[in-house]
């Protein structure tokens, strides 16, 4: 399959398919390489005529004041990349790169860069060969774009960085590829953006849209499991409150206990008045996420489309435009609010495995294990649910808020969205464990109240673990159960063999 690159239509959907699947090929449009043609050609109008244009004939940042003759523009563009490679740290994840490749290409096919074709269409050779750059992941301030990050793509694709701690000169040729000699502005085009921080953006929402629903059909498995009551998703309170991701959560937990006969064994002569709030108000809660995450995504959909770099040319006008694209603020803020609002999930989660856990709380045996004392059943797996919600609050701390000055005070307010993508990361990786755990407690606790049954939505679900983690009469290692269920969420197969509910609103 091959996607045309247009600039303007991406969405995170399509852009994580390509990530997904090496296969799957990208292109520039026919009306994209138009627009870059053109731009292209509105620059070289200017260096032919020596104008004054920043990064084109001058230097960059402190030295913006100093004119570049044209016979040494070429050389100011290497030099550039070569400069600003300065990233340290453990390597970016191969997803992130390959998303920064693509969200690259898809900015500069806007035409408003004066990079040439030739060099764009080198950097889609190497998206479509699955050729990804070896990029340290710390040394963006979120500003100017993600310039270490990028600047690292960049070498790679001149021949003089690596990939796959190979130089990335010889990898190129392996396969066809003839590495980039830069020209006039095209340094400053290919390392000029937010590609980095839009990256993590995109690819956590589409894992966290997932985690949505995972966590409505988590929370329904553990409120049956529970024995507790569905009158809290009635349609007509949440619509006395209409938030769309509350109104959504209500209506996937309705569906999901419809029919459930463990339901129906305590609907009357029950004693409770109401559950806790981690069951009862599992719409607000779960809601309030997937408002946040629809909000986020909207943002991130218009940066994936936007043009980042400095200047832009409208060539049109004949004109460069200096300004701040660049500035990360606007993805800074809502990967910080991604980052608490799938930090929440899994607060609420571990909750609802401490009632199961909790025979104090939960009425079901202690630790869910028939054979209490001798046999220590789900207690650590709680502990380590625990864990990995404090480690959530601290990463959730808001990178934003943050900024210190950098390029001789030139630079006096940076984003930070780079950090708060990379903190987002292991956030969402936590989740999809701490749910794991939420969900393998309940398929336990579930067990433990045969012959009643649970709806059959749920029945799927608790089969669907039961391929790979069979009920625990005794103690086992948890590890190897709770990294089994980890896989079928992050796959996709908890949400499919459930089959019935709303991953987008």
């Amino acid at each position: 399959m091959i996607t045309q690159l247009d600039g303007a239509s991406l969405t995170i959907e399509v852009l994580s398919k390509i990530v997904n699947d090496p296969s799957h090929h990208v292109a520039l449009s026919a009306d994209a390489r138009q627009r870059v043609i053109r731009s292209r050609e509105t620059v070289e109008s200017w260096i032919a005529e020596e104008r004054v244009v920043y990064g084109l004939t001058t230097g960059f940042g402190e030295f913006a004041n100093v004119f570049i003759p044209s016979e040494k523009t070429a050389e100011l563009q290497e030099n550039l990349i070569i400069s600003h490679s300065a990233g340290m740290g453990d390597l970016l994840p191969r997803d992130i790169v390959r998303a920064m490749m693509v969200l690259r290409v898809n900015a500069l096919a806007k035409g408003l860069s004066g990079i040439r074709v030739s060099t764009l269409e080198t950097l889609i050779a190497m998206i479509n060969a699955d050729l990804c750059p070896d990029i340290p992941g710390q040394g963006s301030v979120g500003s100017s774009g993600d310039l270490a990050p990028l600047s690292h793509l960049a070498l790679a694709l001149i021949g003089r960085g690596e990939i796959g701690g190979r130089p990335s000169a010889d990898v190129l040729r392996e396969h066809g590829i003839e590495p980039v000699r830069l020209a006039a502005k095209e340094g400053l085009a290919l390392i000029n953006g937010t590609q980095m921080m839009c990256a993590y953006g995109a690819l956590s929402v589409q894992r966290i849209r997932n985690l949505l629903a995972v966590a409505d059909i988590a929370g329904a498995l553990s409120l049956d499991a529970l024995r507790g009551t569905d009158h809290a998703f009635d349609e007509r309170l949440h619509l006395a409150r209409p938030h769309p991701g509350q109104l959504t959560s209500a209506r996937n937990l309705r569906t999901l206990i419809a029919g459930s006969a463990i339901r129906e064994s305590h609907r009357l002569g029950d004693t409770k008045v109401q559950d806790a709030y981690s069951l009862r108000c599992m719409p607000q809660v779960h809601g309030a996420s997937r408002d946040a995450v629809d909000y986020a995504a909207t943002v991130i959909e218009r940066e994936m489309n936007s043009a980042t770099d400095n200047p832009l040319v409208f060539a049109d006008d004949d004109i460069a435009i200096e300004g701040g694209n660049f500035h990360g603020q606007p993805l800074a803020l809502v990967l910080d609010f991604l980052a608490i609002a799938a930090a929440e999930l899994a607060n609420i989660s571990e909750r609802r495995t401490e009632r199961m856990t909790n025979a104090a709380l939960g009425g079901l045996p202690r630790f869910l294990t028939p054979n209490g004392g001798l046999h220590s059943g789900m207690m650590i797996a709680q502990y380590t649910a625990a864990s990995m919600v404090s480690e959530n609050k601290v990463l959730a701390h808001p990178a934003s808020v943050d900024s210190i000055p950098t390029s001789a005070n030139q630079e006096d307010h940076n984003s930070m969205g780079s950090i708060a993508g990379r903190k987002l990361w292991p956030i969402v990786a936590n989740v999809e464990r701490v749910l794991a755990i939420e969900l393998l407690c309940a398929a336990q606790a579930v067990g433990l109240l045969r012959p009643l049954t649970s709806s059959e939505p749920l029945e799927r679900v608790v089969a669907c673990i039961r391929e790979y983690v069979p009920f625990a009469e005794n103690d086992r290692v948890l590890y190897h159960d709770m990294n089994a269920v980890y896989n079928l969420v992050v796959s996709g197969a908890i949400v499919d063999a459930c089959g019935i509910i709303a991953v987008h609103q």
